[in-house]
């Protein structure tokens, strides 16, 4: 987890694990705020882009995957993009529905499965980019005790000993409700996305042995 955490904070050095970025120049110090020069190799659409530094998790609310053998990774992101269907690959998620057309700040009604402490939640669609491949959401409503929780999910390509693979990183930040402490509401949002993110390998492995749809980017 340290490493993930290392490449995940690597703002001034994103090429560590994004493949498409030749170089980048970071103005100032590395603060919430800077800002980097981002620039793309030939081939792309882009050549260059501008970002700022909005937040800097803590290492103990960022989770890390990953996927070793096959070169799937665009079947991963096909999965982490559906915010209209996360029950492809979330295991407690039993429906959702999506209130009107697919976009940003699209909301979806999401049904829990019976046994926990929650049965519906609310969540908007903050960010979903199938070229940086990035999917922000923020829950803004249920019956359950993640008060401002919001996360941000991203699928990265990568080489390990030689092996295609894919690297899924997903940070996230949330109110520590009353009566409960900050180590005891990070364990068990982990373990809700330990959970997914292990679910999340199972379906895309089987997806790449027997096929299925990928998102053109």
């Amino acid at each position: 987890m340290t490493e993930v955490w290392s490449l995940a904070r690597s703002f001034d050095q994103p090429r560590k694990y994004k493949p498409l970025v030749s170089r980048c120049i970071v103005q100032g110090d590395l603060k919430i705020g800077s800002l980097r020069q981002v620039n793309v190799r030939s081939g792309l659409q882009a050549t260059m882009s501008t970002e700022r530094l909005e937040r800097l998790h803590d290492e103990e609310q960022i989770i890390g995957i990953r996927i070793v053998g096959g070169d799937h990774w665009l079947k991963v992101w096909s999965l982490v993009r559906s915010f209209d269907q996360p029950q492809k690959y979330k295991p407690f998620v039993s429906r959702c529905i999506v209130q009107g057309d697919l976009r940003i700040g699209s909301l979806r009604q999401v049904n829990v499965k019976s046994g926990l402490l929650a049965t519906m939640s609310t969540e908007r669609l903050e960010r979903l980019d199938d070229e940086e491949h990035i999917l922000g959401i923020r829950i803004v409503g249920g019956d359950h005790r993640l008060k401002n929780y919001s996360s941000i999910i991203t699928v990265h390509p990568e080489i390990t000993d030689g092996r295609p693979g894919t690297l899924v990183i997903e940070s996230f930040v949330v109110d520590v409700p009353d009566g409960n402490t900050n180590d005891e509401t990070c364990y068990f949002v982990k373990a809700l996305i330990n959970c997914n993110l292990k679910s999340l390998a199972d379906v895309s492995e089987r997806m790449a042995i027997w096929g299925g749809p990928t998102v053109q980017v």
